[in-house]
């Protein structure tokens, strides 16, 4: 079985954000069928990212933030690319660090993460809308 769907995340403001629950929910009643595939997951922007680390200390999101806000800094006077905004290349090249997909394990009807992981979106610039999500299941049912 395969199956795509396209989602749109609402706003988030810049940072670290799970999105785990969007995704498992936007993924149903489907994903409940399959016993064995994978959920890849990717998002249509050059701007945010995708990621999974842990999901319970809220703590290591903020930390994300303050480490590639430092070691993609703003304002830099050799970046050519600032008709959008100071955070604008930063935010691509935060975006290509980290990628714009993941996948998972689907195993028995569920995404098959670690107990402590989630799905994060990195969401790179200061002021953005909404993003949108193409999730691609498939497997065996």
């Amino acid at each position: 079985m395969w199956i795509q769907k396209e989602i749109k995340l609402n706003p988030y403001k810049r940072g670290f954000h799970l999105i785990t629950r969007e995704i498992k929910m936007a993924c149903q009643p489907e994903l409940a069928q399959i016993k064995i595939g994978l959920l890849h997951i990717f998002i249509k922007h050059s701007s945010a990212s995708l990621t999974i680390n842990e999901n319970a200390d809220p703590t290591v999101r903020s930390d994300f933030e303050n480490f590639f806000s430092r070691s993609v800094p703003e304002n830099e006077p050799y970046y050519h690319h600032v008709l959008e905004g100071s955070d604008d290349l930063p935010a691509h090249i935060k975006s290509s660090i980290l990628g714009s997909n993941v996948q998972i394990p689907i195993t028995q009807g569920q995404l098959n993460l670690g107990i402590w992981q989630g799905i994060y979106l990195g969401e790179h610039r200061n002021y953005r809308g909404s993003r949108q999500i193409v999730l691609t299941l498939w497997g065996e049912v």
